[in-house]
């Protein structure tokens, strides 16, 4: 399904496009917690896109000195144990006041931003071309960072089902993350297309099999 996208007022650093590149569609996928997302990045993998998490981006920014003396700094040496960034440590510390949140979001988003857009750059000079650019950022929207996309699309679910698949993950203080986010439908409302994962691994390639046939024309 089809629908327009609209503009958040949240401003980040966003991926900018390069006018000199190749017109390979750059995408943006999202979607809330337990709706698939992970599960449809393979997908589009699988179907010839050139795919990255920022969450593995994120992953990785922690792996650095830089990043990880920062949050020491602010949260203390109990969320970086024998120097290693604990995520569920750093969450609950982090997640406990909107300033911490706020702070949190703006030491990684820009960085985030700058990998995406090496990534991208990198991803143009790769031959034979990838069939789509794909980048999974779960707020894509909250962080303002849609505009720089070609086309996002969200994976959405029945919410049963995404709180199921949440609790097998072992996602903490699940409701308090959710409410971090827009709503399904409100992610739904700004994609350029909306993919519902109510079936089988396969169903759901298929799915995204006829999103790229649309978007990468």
């Amino acid at each position: 399904m089809t629908r327009p996208t609209s503009r958040p007022a949240t401003r980040a650093v966003r991926p900018t496009p390069d006018a000199g590149a190749a017109c390979i569609p750059f995408i943006g996928l999202t979607g809330g917690i337990g709706a698939g997302k992970s599960t449809a990045l393979a997908a589009l993998q699988r179907l010839g896109a050139a795919t990255l998490s920022t969450d593995a981006v994120v992953h990785s920014l922690y792996e650095t000195d830089a990043v990880r003396a920062v949050v020491v700094e602010r949260f203390g040496r109990e969320v970086a144990p024998d120097g290693v960034v604990d995520r569920a440590a750093l969450a609950a510390r982090a997640f406990a006041t909107e300033e911490d949140r706020h702070w949190l979001e703006q030491l990684l988003w820009p960085r985030v931003g700058e990998a995406v857009v090496a990534w991208r750059e990198q991803q143009q000079h790769v031959q034979p071309p990838p069939r789509a650019l794909v980048v999974e950022t779960p707020l894509l929207f909250e962080a303002g960072l849609d505009r720089g996309y070609d086309a996002t699309v969200a994976v959405v679910a029945d919410e049963s089902v995404r709180i199921a698949r949440a609790g097998a993950r072992g996602h903490r203080a699940l409701a308090e993350r959710t409410a971090r986010q827009l709503s399904q439908d409100e992610k739904a409302q700004r994609a350029t297309c909306t993919v519902v994962n109510d079936g089988t691994e396969a169903e759901l390639e298929a799915k995204l099999s006829a999103v790229l046939d649309r978007l990468c024309r």
